[in-house]
């Protein structure tokens, strides 16, 4: 019990984090979305680094080196990761949190879409259901914006891509951050050099406030991912999925309550089916762990009665 409260209690703090993203990323302007997405790679790795000599996790990256097929799967990783954070910084600094917000609802409906076509998975008749009103979503969201709504569907895509990359290597969370942040490091570094050389960065230019804001990055992006490493040892898998619609509640309210962007009607029936698709899915998980624990519970049940019925050393069965 105090494993779970505790792995509960690392949750809520991962998930509460990345919820409140929307607050930081505006406070680094006048840095545009490249220089911020720059970086949050280049400290990123430092912040990986100490945290993997810290723990003494450092091994596990290394031997990445010598698995080139490995390494190209964390290329893959890093280049949609990459995608994700700088969409979404540019869509928060452009005043489109509530749209970054629908991206992260629609994630859990991709990422089944993208098991289907890509890992050949057989969906139940109710997952066809979500991912079908989550597609009718998508219309009326279209039809509301007056254009499809880009920015959701690559956050979501972007996002689910990387899931699924991060499968296939079987990294810890905090290996996969450094790992993936090696690979974004030397691009993002001759970025940050390029545009100083143009006189176009703002590191240097707007006190060491801002300096310390836009160094913090690394931190903002790595103490989640810990939290969250720690609370996915402690609580089962559908505590997790229920959890991680805490950040897209936390990052909607934001735009809403804090940013007052825009919800006519049609935006607020498009939200309210990807609520409902959600919902099913949410339903149908908990009934399928509910099930799976039964059968369990049947099985070790029916193994106690053939062990209680048959005396030790003797055969369990004539013959």
């Amino acid at each position: 019990m105090g494993e779970r409260r505790a792995g509960l209690g690392y949750g809520f703090v991962a998930y509460g984090l990345w919820g409140l993203f929307p607050l930081y990323w505006p406070l680094l302007e006048p840095a545009g979305a490249m220089e911020i997405l720059a970086h949050r790679m280049v400290w990123s790795l430092g912040v990986a680094l100490v945290a993997l000599l810290t723990v003494r996790r450092w091994a596990r990256l290394a031997e990445l080196v010598r698995q080139p097929r490995r390494m190209v799967l964390v290329a893959g990783a890093a280049t949609a990761v990459t995608v994700n954070w700088g969409v979404y910084i540019w869509a928060v600094n452009s005043g489109h949190v509530v749209e970054s917000a629908l991206g992260y609802f629609v994630n859990p409906l991709v990422t089944i879409a993208l098991g289907v076509l890509v890992l050949h998975e057989r969906l139940r008749p109710v997952q066809w259901a979500a991912v079908g009103i989550g597609c009718l979503s998508v219309l009326v969201l279209t039809l509301g914006y007056g254009r499809l709504p880009w920015i959701a569907l690559t956050l979501a895509f972007s996002f689910g891509g990387y899931g699924l990359i991060k499968k296939k290597v079987g990294l810890g969370g905090l290996e996969a951050l450094g790992a993936e942040a090696s690979v974004q490091f030397l691009p993002a570094l001759v970025f940050l050099v390029v545009i100083g050389a143009r006189g176009k960065e703002t590191f240097t230019h707007h006190g060491p406030g801002h300096a310390a804001l836009l160094a913090a990055c690394g931190l903002v992006t790595a103490v989640p991912l810990i939290f969250f490493g720690m609370a996915a040892n402690r609580l089962p898998l559908s505590t997790i999925g229920l959890m991680q619609y805490l950040t897209p509640v936390s990052q909607f309210l934001i735009g809403v309550l804090h940013f007052h962007e825009s919800m006519p009607a049609d935006r607020w029936a498009g939200f309210f089916l990807v609520w409902a698709a959600l919902a099913v899915l949410t339903w149908d998980a908990l009934r399928t762990a509910r099930k799976g624990r039964a059968a369990l519970a049947a099985a070790a049940a029916r193994a106690r009665g053939s062990a209680a019925g048959c005396p030790d050393g003797a055969p369990s069965q004539a013959g």
